[in-house]
């Protein structure tokens, strides 16, 4: 692809709040070009009604899944539900064209054939993949609080986690209703969440998840109890971390544990708090990011840009947006 021509990005399941962030990212890249934006809800609505920075002229629209393969974007982002995206999936593979495709969902997580983007971790492979599944949010931080002992665990590690309500979409339930949510934590899915899944695959390690939802919208936080196979140093703790992470510009290595509040509306995530029992057999980390953003559609955008053989970090603020 020529270096001044524009890649053109379709946007398949927009209406949440991954997809507005998603609108928002892929409109200010310098290279990339929103080709469609695509949502039921909103379909045959100016896009510009919802982001007024949007200068493209394009109105959201609802193109059946097995119709995409005709809209001949480079590159297609899939934010539909969990289970629904097979279809799409399937259209491209029949129809013969072959776009970047970065699903969002946990549909792909767990298939080998498909490149499990977590830049930082993964690196070393898919460079030149053309089906990528993005990690889910929960799934990031986990694997960025947990990866620098990896070859250090003795025994399952056990990871307490918090999020904001954006995090469970924008279908009404419980766990996005500010009224049941206020000066409330409400725990689901205790044993056997698909991150927990998802982070023993990719791991190669038992992991134990226990998620909550809090009132705030966005941005959550992990508490991973590590057990060890020898006693460590804090000092020793923390190199591991700074040597994995450490020119990583979207993976903060801290000494206090980070905060929630610090994190919300910014690309990178935080780890650090590192705190060791007497015997320097157990650590506590914790891991804070964005769940829409690295926990989303910032990783998306990193995956989008390696695809296409652009810097990993193009179009991704230093700053909260």
């Amino acid at each position: 692809m020529k270096g001044s021509e524009a890649i053109t990005v379709g946007l398949v399941g927009a209406r949440g709040h991954v997809g507005a962030e998603l609108v928002a990212l892929v409109d200010a890249h310098p290279r990339f070009a929103l080709a469609y934006v695509s949502s039921r809800e909103l379909a045959g609505q100016p896009l510009a009604a919802h982001h007024p920075h949007h200068r493209g002229g394009l109105h959201y629209s609802a193109p059946p899944l097995d119709t995409l393969p005709s809209l001949h974007a480079d590159a297609v982002v899939l934010a539909l539900p969990n289970g629904h995206a097979a279809r799409a999936v399937q259209a491209f593979d029949t129809a013969g064209p072959d776009p970047v495709i970065v699903d969002l969902s946990a549909d792909y997580r767990l298939d080998p054939a498909w490149y499990y983007g977590l830049p930082e971790l993964t690196r070393r492979t898919g460079g030149d993949a053309r089906r990528i599944s993005n990690p889910g949010c929960y799934a990031t931080a986990m694997q960025l609080a947990i990866a620098p002992m990896l070859d250090a665990l003795a025994g399952p590690v056990q990871c307490f986690g918090v999020s904001g309500w954006s995090g469970a979409g924008t279908a009404p339930s419980e766990r996005n209703d500010p009224g049941l949510l206020r000066d409330n934590l409400m725990p689901y899915a205790l044993a056997g969440h698909v991150h927990e899944r998802e982070v023993t695959r990719h791991l190669g390690h038992a992991v134990e998840f226990m998620p909550h939802v809090a009132p705030h919208f966005r941005g959550l936080t992990v508490t991973a109890n590590l057990h060890l196979s020898r006693a460590f140093t804090t000092d020793e703790v923390a190199r591991r971390y700074h040597a994995l992470f450490d020119g990583e510009p979207l993976v903060h290595v801290v000494h206090d544990a980070p905060w929630v509040s610090r994190i919300a509306g910014r690309h990178h995530a935080e780890v650090g708090g590192f705190t060791l029992s007497d015997d320097g057999r157990r650590l506590v980390v914790v891991s804070t990011l964005d769940n829409l953003l690295k926990g989303a559609a910032t990783q998306a955008l990193q995956n989008l840009n390696r695809a296409f053989g652009l810097d990993e970090f193009e179009g991704i603020p230093p700053m909260p947006m």
